[in-house]
């Protein structure tokens, strides 16, 4: 008897220690696997109950990451775009020079996936990406990768809507937030910005009604994602946002015409910049004109709003 209720004893202690992932999903996201491609980047598949399936992520580590291996890092988290598939939290190393960029600055880069046009948030039927990324995604950085408590986010289109909105929903989370081009205001003007925005989650196959719901009857549910509506939540941070007018500019084709959603999303930035300085938000700006809905602009505008991004988040 006593030998079988020290098996018994075993059973239960081992059950603990090797927990199946079918328990994991209900206690919180995972890491299923971790390559490191080279010196500073690594690429993670993360399960993500939130979500509902396996994401991808890739980090930047700080450079000097591995020679102090007791120091927590200031995070910078970096937002993809719409419409790149399930691989859009590789756009930034594959369409940037962010890896040269950010060579000698000891900051650690987390560019996790947002679906093909997830819209940074907690549709209502659906995926959950906002409580990925800032709370499944958090903290398995904090506990793997040493991310600190001092934070900054930036983004492009979609993802310039997503650092915007998250620094809004979730005051104190980041001290500074960068729009590249970024969807800063969903309602502006009405169904000529809401529907981009359907059709774009229509695009992918999804319901749009499903993310926020309906633009005129869940009005408070869109508002409470919108930048423009959170203005006053963004107080105490610093905010840079940048966007063009659509006419073809240095970096586009010469032959080129007018881009008609860069000049919708130029719009927007404008005014959510101006209703931010309106409750006193501390605002750079960089509205250049000339200029389409392209990476050559996104590669320009992070290198000319990183120094106020690490300043921020710098010791």
């Amino acid at each position: 008897m006593r030998f079988k209720g020290f098996l018994l004893a075993l059973v239960l202690v081992f059950g603990t220690l090797f927990t199946p992932p079918a328990a994991a999903e209900r206690t919180g996201a995972w890491v299923v696997s971790t390559t490191r491609l080279d010196d500073r980047l690594v690429e993670l598949t993360v399960h993500s109950p939130a979500v509902g399936h396996d994401v991808g992520v890739r980090l930047l580590l700080p450079p000097d990451y591995d020679r102090y291996p007791a120091r927590r890092w200031p995070t910078l988290y970096l937002l993809h775009g719409c419409c790149d598939g399930d691989t859009g939290f590789r756009s930034w190393t594959d369409k940037t020079d962010v890896a040269e960029l950010s060579a000698h600055t000891d900051v650690l880069i987390v560019m996790p996936e947002a679906g093909p046009a997830g819209f940074y948030s907690d549709w209502q039927d659906g995926p959950r990406w906002e409580t990925f990324h800032l709370t499944e995604l958090r903290r398995i950085v904090e506990r793997d990768y040493r991310s600190g408590p001092r934070r900054a986010v930036a983004g492009l289109s979609m993802g310039g809507f997503g650092a915007l909105s998250y620094a809004g929903r979730h005051p104190g989370f980041f001290r500074a937030a960068a729009s590249f081009s970024g969807v800063a205001d969903p309602t502006y003007q009405g169904q000529r910005s809401y529907q981009v925005v359907l059709d774009i989650v229509a695009g992918t196959g999804a319901d749009p009604l499903a993310l926020w719901g309906d633009p005129v009857a869940d009005a408070k549910v869109w508002a409470a994602h919108d930048p423009f509506d959170l203005a006053p939540r963004l107080r105490g941070l610093k905010v840079f946002i940048s966007g063009g007018n659509g006419q073809p500019g240095p970096l586009d084709a010469p032959d080129s015409g007018l881009d008609s959603l860069e000049q919708l999303l130029g719009e927007q930035s404008v005014a959510v910049a101006d209703q931010l300085r309106r409750f006193g938000v501390a605002v750079r700006t960089d509205f250049y004109g000339p200029g389409h809905h392209a990476w050559p602009y996104w590669e320009r505008e992070l290198h000319r709003s990183f120094p106020m991004l690490v300043q921020a988040i710098s010791h």
